[in-house]
């Protein structure tokens, strides 16, 4: 049996992927904050085991066990979203607590460490987004992102582990933070208002979080090491249309304010994932259309109490 360590399990991320691996017959140790008001939606099951620590204490962190793990995937990071994204000091330290995180990986006796990181380690690309495109990321976040990888390949090898990185493209799904374009819509046009929005003219790739899931997993199984897989859905389509669908299965006759925003500072116009050596190494392939995953998520969060 499998035993796989994840730091930041009751991120949107954690939360699906340890329920897809459940299926899998695998044994969870899930890492969460001290406290968090999210425990209690991690699933009760004996194969997961639920540790409290804090990122600060990752370095301290002990774990007794009798058996050792067999990979780490770190997705615990602090300041994703809004003005935290640009404040250095809070992503300096998700550099350390990365790090912090390898060599715990390699006390709890993990053969592999899995990162995940974002397309903001690229900046603006204009073409496909690929293991080698150049990075020039333009926020502190995507700065952070791209230090911790790759200053933890450089630790996960010396202490002997197979070390992979990922860049997450855009994912929506279950537990989604409600901040995102998408929840945000979901919930206003669910309670009859007429979201705003940019122009939307952005093209865009976005992947429901189950082929998500299961793309990390197929990269636990089989991903190369020091490999980086960009994770998407492949295809891009302009942000517009995404915007037409939520509206479309909620209540068609939803004014959508196209225009009614202005687009932020450096904004990105161009998000599509190669995933050309994701596939060629792990045979993944996404199944699941943004209709069917967009209908998925607004059940959910219609009965999500």
């Amino acid at each position: 049996m499998r035993r796989i360590v994840i730091n930041g399990a009751t991120s949107m991320i954690g939360i699906n992927l340890i329920h897809y691996i459940l299926k899998e017959d695998v044994e969870v140790l899930a890492i969460i904050r001290k406290n968090s008001s999210k425990k209690n939606l991690l699933p009760r099951n004996d194969k997961v085991k639920i540790v409290e620590c804090d990122l600060e204490d990752l370095n301290s962190l002990n774990i007794c066990e009798s058996k050792s793990y067999d990979d780490f995937v770190h997705l615990a990071w602090k300041g994703t979203i809004g003005e935290e994204r640009n404040d250095v000091y809070i992503q300096s330290k998700n550099i350390e607590y990365t790090l912090d995180a390898v060599k715990l990986a390699k006390g709890l006796g993990c053969n592999s460490f899995i990162g995940a990181g974002s397309q903001a380690e690229y900046g603006r690309v204009e073409g496909m987004l690929k293991p080698e495109t150049p990075t020039n990321p333009e926020n502190a976040y995507g700065m952070a992102k791209l230090c911790a990888g790759n200053l933890s390949r450089v630790l996960a090898n010396s202490l002997g582990m197979r070390h992979i990185w990922t860049r997450i493209l855009s994912v929506y799904g279950p537990y989604n933070d409600e901040r995102t374009m998408i929840m945000s819509s979901i919930r206003e046009m669910l309670n009859g208002l007429s979201p705003k929005y940019t122009k939307a003219e952005q093209q865009w790739d976005y992947l429901y979080v189950e082929d998500l899931v299961r793309a990390i997993y197929l990269i636990i199984q089989k991903g190369k090491e020091n490999s980086i897989y960009c994770i998407g859905s492949g295809e891009k389509r302009p942000l517009l249309e995404y915007i037409q669908e939520i509206r479309n299965q909620i209540n068609p006759n939803i004014e959508l304010k196209i225009g009614a925003r202005e687009y932020e500072l450096n904004q990105v116009m161009n998000l599509c994932a190669d995933i050309t050596n994701l596939a060629k190494d792990t045979g993944f392939k996404p199944e699941i259309s943004f209709k069917e995953g967009i209908k998925r998520t607004i059940e959910w969060y219609k009965n999500r109490n």
